[in-house]
């Protein structure tokens, strides 16, 4: 049993992980917004760089910005683009939201928002995946793996948010970009 459990760890942790920021479908090598100036967001209508609180800016652009600029460690202007959000009560934006707010080190408010996240959408891998890194590097493995066992459960299996989470279990540490 224990060399089926160790063999499939292993084939797990060599699957390909690709540059993509996680949820965006953007590899983060390509993404747009590596070229725009601070406070700017890349406008996918104009296809140039606009100030993120342009009232023309789609929800979806300033996410894609935030997750960007999150995953490249700037989370001053991750939050930046997270406060200019026309609806920022929605699963995506509260999994970032939790997601720049742990980085920054306030875990309590990160699980605050992955929580809230959740209450909308019981099957968002990516806000279950996030909260069980937090777990993670909070040292509490139990609470990980049952986000794992509940990511796998509604479908995830074969994701990157279990993969990711499979790692971090595995390594102690949650996933870096």
């Amino acid at each position: 049993m224990k060399t089926l459990v160790a063999l499939t760890m292993t084939a797990i942790l060599s699957l390909p992980m690709t540059a993509f920021a996680a949820g965006s479908g953007v590899p983060a090598a390509t993404n747009p917004n590596k070229d725009c100036k601070a406070g700017e967001v890349f406008d996918t209508k104009t296809k140039t760089c606009i100030a993120s609180q342009s009232g023309s800016l789609l929800d979806e652009d300033r996410l894609n910005a935030a997750r960007y600029l999150a995953y490249a460690g700037d989370y001053e202007a991750a939050s930046e683009a997270l406060a200019a959000l026309n609806m920022p009560g929605t699963a995506d934006a509260l999994t970032l939201r939790g997601f720049v707010a742990r980085k920054l080190g306030d875990f309590d408010t990160g699980m605050t928002y992955y929580t809230a996240a959740l209450e909308q959408d019981p099957n968002h891998w990516q806000a279950r995946s996030y909260m069980g890194q937090g777990f993670v590097e909070a040292g509490n493995s139990d609470a990980a793996r049952a986000q794992l066992t509940l990511i796998r459960t509604t479908g995830g299996r074969g994701t990157w948010a279990e993969v990711s989470l499979c790692q971090a279990i595995a390594r102690g540490a949650g996933y870096s970009y």
